[in-house]
């Protein structure tokens, strides 16, 4: 590499950009060298350190606006802003007002004791997800003063001169100026999986993205080669922080189920208001004096609340949650889990998604033999001068014309290395065999990598390139000249390995001669070619299996990716996923209604930009799908905060990338995905259970209270009624919410972002079932009244433990309806005898005279028993009719 002339500073020292300039230029690919400096008024010597003082403060310093997150303030607000708190809330002021403090303080712990248990949960999971924006390097090599140093990386200003090597971090984005083979992994902005290769050339303006070879941009990283490079945008100019901008500019979407519970608290409440209004002039007309009448409407209110449903939800999600952890799912947000069981279309990136994110040789090809590396079984003194297998002097050649290790290096550099380790050969013995005695660095205008050693010179590069330079071949019998058939049988072969979607090298070698010419003509003419390496980044081992869960389910499933289509399309073939590629250039092309078909129909997104991914969900979301989309780079950022649940990779994402999601997965394996979307099938199987319990068991107080007190008896106090509630709103109900998935859960379709937790199936069930319980508790009171005026104690305990009975009983009824097996939930019989226990306590110890019951008989609890086997017909018919209304599912019972 040539150095550019350097001077005591750059123009920029005395004048500065152009005063229309805005602190980025427009296409730098399209514009040269000379023409671009002059623009940046700067030279390859770079600015003087006063005028770099000078422009950071008129640009700002090179960073990120990071997300910092939610504060704990907003996530402690958040527990408290759905609809059904302040319904509580409301019930506990208007105990307050009539004098029943205890009633309030109850209903008020509830709403503390939920909301604290929901930040707990949400502020650790914000917490662990950690860092959002971790882009930048610290410190950037620049010249300032026509002198190399090191500067802090938010010093960097447009017009900088920046030295890079390899392993450093870009910290801006930056036009070459000279490369030395440098070679840039970009995978994490444009979701290219192989380095690209950079160069000085100027490039049309409509250049994509990831094919901006004389660009190097912030955020990625040098994997081999030197060069310079003018900065020509910092900060938030930078295509990563136009990325930052178009994330903040992405609405959150409010889950359906959060938008289900909201609404629930509403209708209650609206419910509870017209029912109260109701209920008092009724009972004002009939005499009944204003204090009872508001004490009866404050029992109805009470009565209409189901206390324990925001409790119960919030310890079902985190239960899943804690699920979800154990399978290394990271979940930063409760309601996010029960997305998941609604998720009907998964939008996946491929790089370090699907696949492992590395390259590994695939294939070796010598004339007429391709074989695995694995097959391939070298003597130990291997090297391309011994009369040795052909396919043992490939890998030898790979190794030595190779700059990295297995572990360290560019990441095609190290697939060669590696591919020699599976065939047995040890490179670094090879490599102490052979010393490198000189070299001529790769560079995108050669092609070719060549390495000089003691024997023989060893090249790689592209195949067609490298051919170009040979005039023989090492055949099965030895050297022999290069005919124009061997050189057809190779193109055809390269061309094969293309259609794969293979990236293939060609390596060669020849004697090192005492008079050949010095240089790169002298060393990379009259070549042996000696064969192919084909490799590709390789699909992970779960991630068909997953792939194929998730479809049973009746997920559809989608790529997503910045590679060219051809390798998308057979990376997801390996897959299992054959359909249509759809590029990001079709996208821009449609006019909305294509592009909404092209969405729907298409398998495969080739080519896209994060814009595309952000569109490609508007659509879908759009059509009604509720989509989770998984990725790990910056440029997946947009889109994973844009989903319904994004999903990030936790081993190989970005932090921003884990920032913009709503689930971490901790070992970056699809299959997690599937145990995740398993898991929020479950749940909401077990939201919808305790729900209609509920629901059901409110219907029937309110019912009851209403149609009593129509008839002059009081016959459930406000805090009979909260004990109730409390008793079996509480174990029993938080029981149902950890009930074991039924054997089915992932052979339903999806459910519908739209279907509510309250459809018809469940207003089936709760109307059933709380008119039954209403109908049998009006017949226990009045045997039990045996012709009183007013409610006696002993009228009110029967009705008041009726009620725990039935609850109990009915609990079974209600997981019977979803397919639940009779014996799995062990946490629900235990539940159940220690809320039965509580409650004998409450007839059987002092406690009683707090709320006004009095113990009952054996014969009493017969009569009960009696009660319930009288009911349990009518219970049956509402379960089945409820059935009937639920989708069709295997049984489980």
């Amino acid at each position: 590499m040539e150095p550019a002339p350097t001077g005591e500073a750059g123009p920029g020292a005395d004048t500065g950009p152009d005063p229309d300039f805005g602190g980025a230029v427009d296409a730098p690919h399209a514009v040269d060298a000379d023409t671009l400096l002059a623009t940046l008024d700067t030279d390859a010597g770079g600015l003087s350190d006063a005028e770099a003082a000078r422009r950071r403060e008129r640009f700002g310093p090179n960073e990120l606006v990071a997300d910092r997150g939610r504060s704990r303030l907003s996530i402690l607000l958040a527990q408290f802003s759905d609809a059904l708190t302040w319904v509580l809330v409301g019930a506990a002021l208007l105990s307050v007002w009539v004098g029943n403090a205890v009633d309030a303080g109850l209903i008020l712990g509830i709403v503390v004791a939920d909301g604290l248990f929901g930040f707990v949960q949400d502020y650790r999971a914000e917490r662990a997800v950690g860092a959002l924006a971790a882009m930048a390097a610290p410190t950037a090599k620049v010249r300032r003063d026509g002198e190399e140093r090191e500067v802090p990386a938010a010093d960097l200003v447009p017009g900088d001169v920046l030295l890079l090597s390899e392993g450093d971090r870009v910290t801006a984005d930056a036009r070459l100026l000279e490369s030395a083979g440098l070679g840039a992994d970009e995978s994490a902005l444009t979701g290219e999986s192989v380095p690209v290769e950079k160069a000085t050339g100027t490039l049309p303006t409509d250049t994509h993205l990831a094919e901006r070879t004389n660009v190097v941009f912030r955020g990625t990283d040098v994997t081999r080669g030197s060069g310079v490079a003018v900065v020509v945008a910092t900060g938030m100019d930078t295509e990563v922080g136009a990325i930052a901008v178009e994330l903040g500019a992405v609405t959150e979407r409010e889950t359906p189920f959060e938008r289900d519970v909201d609404a629930l608290g509403r209708r209650l409440g609206l419910g509870v208001l017209v029912v109260c209004a109701a209920l008092l002039p009724v009972l004002l007309l009939r005499g009944t004096e204003p204090v009872t009448a508001l004490l009866t409407a404050v029992s109805l209110a009470v009565a209409a609340v189901p206390e324990g449903l925001p409790a119960v939800v919030t310890l079902t999600l985190a239960v899943g949650v804690r699920a979800m952890a154990r399978e290394d799912a990271l979940v930063r947000s409760l309601p996010v889990v029960e997305s998941f069981g609604a998720v009907d279309v998964v939008c996946t990136d491929k790089t370090g998604t699907l696949t492992e994110g590395r390259m590994r040789v695939d294939r070796l090809w010598v004339p007429d033999r391709v074989v695995d590396p694995d097959g391939v079984e070298p003597g130990p003194d291997s090297d391309p001068n011994a009369a040795d297998d052909r396919l043992a002097r490939l890998l030898t050649v790979g190794v030595l014309c190779n700059d990295a290790t297995v572990d360290d290096g560019d990441p095609t550099e190290r697939a060669l290395v590696e591919a020699a380790e599976r065939a047995g050969l040890d490179p670094a013995a090879v490599r102490g065999r052979h010393p490198r005695r000189d070299e001529v660095p790769f560079s995108a205008d050669r092609g070719l990598m060549t390495t000089v050693h003691d024997e023989f010179v060893a090249v790689k590069g592209a195949p067609r390139t490298v051919l170009d330079r040979a005039d023989r071949v090492l055949g099965a019998e030895g050297v022999a000249p290069l005919d124009d058939g061997t050189r057809a049988q190779v193109e055809a072969q390269v061309d094969a390995f293309a259609d794969e979607a293979l990236r293939v090298l060609g390596f060669a070698y020849r004697a090192v001669e005492a008079d050949a010419p010095d240089g790169p003509d002298g060393l990379e003419s009259d070549l042996v070619f000696v064969g192919l390496q084909a490799m590709r980044d390789p699909p992970r081992a779960e991630a068909r299996d997953a792939i194929a869960e998730t479809r049973r389910a009746g997920i559809d499933v989608k790529v997503v990716t910045g590679d060219n289509a051809r390798t998308a399309a057979a990376i997801a073939s390996t897959l299992g996923l054959d359909g249509r590629v759809v590029s990001g250039a079709d996208l821009d092309a449609a006019g909305e209604a294509e592009r909404r078909a092209l969405v729907e129909e298409a398998t495969v997104f080739a080519r896209t930009t994060p814009s595309h991914k952000v569109r490609i969900l508007e659509a879908l979301q759009g059509a009604g799908h509720t989509v989770a989309m998984t990725g790990d780079g910056v440029n997946d950022a947009p889109a994973l905060k844009a989903a319904d649940v994004g999903v990030a990779m936790g081993v190989r994402g970005t932090d921003v990338a884990k920032g913009a999601s709503d689930v971490v997965l901790l070992d970056d394996d699809y299959a997690t995905i599937a145990s995740a979307i398993r898991r929020g099938r479950a749940i909401f199987d077990n939201v919808w259970k305790f729900v209609v319990y509920l629901l059901s068991a409110n219907v029937a107080e309110v019912l009851l209270v209403l149609v009593a007190s129509l008839f002059g008896y009081l016959i459930l106090p406000a805090v009979q009624l909260l004990w109730i509630n409390l008793l079996t709103d509480g174990l029993p109900a938080l029981a149902l919410g950890v009930d074991p998935e039924s054997g089915d859960v992932m052979e339903r379709p999806p459910r519908s972002r739209d279907d509510p937790v309250v459809g018809r199936d469940a207003l089936t069930f709760v109307a059933g079932a709380g008119l039954t319980t209403t109908v049998a508790m009006l017949g226990v009171m009045w045997l039990s009244l045996d012709g009183a005026p007013a409610a006696t104690p002993y009228a009110v305990t029967m009705v008041f433990t009726g009620f725990v009975v039935f609850e109990f009983g009915k609990l079974f009824v209600v997981r019977w309806t979803r397919r639940a097996r009779s014996l799995s939930n062990r946490w629900l019989f235990a539940a159940v005898g220690v809320a039965f226990a509580l409650h004998l306590a409450v007839l059987y110890t002092p406690a009683r005279a707090y709320f006004g019951v009095v113990p009952l008989a054996v014969t009493d609890w017969l009569l009960l028993a009696g009660a319930f086997v009288a009911a349990a017909p009518l219970f049956a018919l509402t379960a089945l009719a409820t059935r009937r209304l639920s989708r069709p599912a295997s049984s489980e019972d």
